[in-house]
């Protein structure tokens, strides 16, 4: 499946029906809140992250390649579950939003990776990581999280486990364009897969999984080999800059972030959809190679 890269030459008539919601004839969707992980692990091309194949029958990024992740549960917003890391206030200042939707990004972040890729980023103390989720028990626990019998809150507290929230960085956050019948907010975090632990192709929502360098999957993506969505691309190329996970962590560790939405503007004598400053040069450079 081919979808446009950056930057995306827009139809006249998608132009015109981004008008008519930017003038307020019509009314836009309202974005839910979600959470996506770039999980990453160090290879000699560079940070190698975690892709998922979406099932084509999908009714949102139908065959695309995605990082795991999922909309934000009313359980996520549980002021009770085990914490540890920078607060929900520090996470509140870097992710641009109030603290209780910052906890909530963070549990469904944490919740969503062991959901859809087995790996869980948390510990029985500040210090410690969880080893294996490969047992029955493990992949029960993680189904009902999946069909949301279990609570994440409930899942940790029986176990005896805390949220590792340090092992998490902010990485981005974009909003689905004002025009798209169906619109996220989503947060983008990056985290290193923990020593000990592997992933699993367990994601209901996934026809396949694959390690694959940053910097590969891009190329992949031009080579019209793997389909990847406008904002995926951009981080994919973005994080396939840097030579190793931990490069991408320290500059998480600073990095705060503001949402953005894409809006229709001038190329050439048509029209695109924009992209944030910082990511331009990596894709003029991109063009002129």
């Amino acid at each position: 499946m081919k979808i446009p890269l950056p930057p995306v030459p827009l139809p006249e008539h998608l132009v015109d029906v981004a008008r008519s919601f930017t003038d307020g004839t019509n009314t836009p969707a309202e974005p839910r809140d979600a959470a996506t992980v770039i999980l990453m692990r160090p290879s000699e091309d560079g940070p190698e992250v975690y892709y998922l194949r979406r099932h084509v029958s999908m009714d949102f990024a139908a065959g695309m390649a995605v990082f795991p992740g999922g909309g934000v549960d009313r359980r996520d917003f549980d002021a009770s579950v085990g914490w540890v890391g920078p607060s929900p206030a520090d996470w509140a200042t870097r992710l641009g939003c109030d603290e209780e939707t910052a906890r909530a990004l963070v549990c469904a972040a944490v919740r969503e990776t062991f959901e859809e890729s087995g790996v869980l980023l948390a510990g029985t103390s500040p210090s410690s990581v969880v080893a294996d989720t490969t047992g029955d028990d493990w992949e029960a626990d993680r189904v009902a999280l999946e069909s949301r019998e279990l609570a994440l809150t409930d899942f940790l507290n029986r176990r005896g486990l805390v949220l590792r929230t340090d092992l998490l960085g902010v990485w981005d956050a974009w909003l689905t364009p004002i025009f798209e019948p169906k619109r996220y907010r989503t947060w983008f975090f990056v985290a290193v897969l923990p020593d000990g632990q592997v992933t699993r192709d367990v994601s209901t929502e996934s026809s396949s999984v694959a390690w694959i360098p940053a910097r590969v999957a891009a190329d992949q993506a031009d080579a019209e080999e793997l389909a990847l969505m406008p904002p995926t691309y951009l981080t994919s190329l973005e994080v396939g800059s840097f030579a190793s996970p931990a490069e991408v962590l320290e500059v998480a560790a600073s990095r705060s972030v503001e949402m953005f939405t894409p809006a229709v503007e001038p190329l050439g004598e048509g029209w695109t959809l924009s992209m944030p400053d910082r990511l331009r040069p990596l894709v003029a450079a991109r063009h002129r190679s």
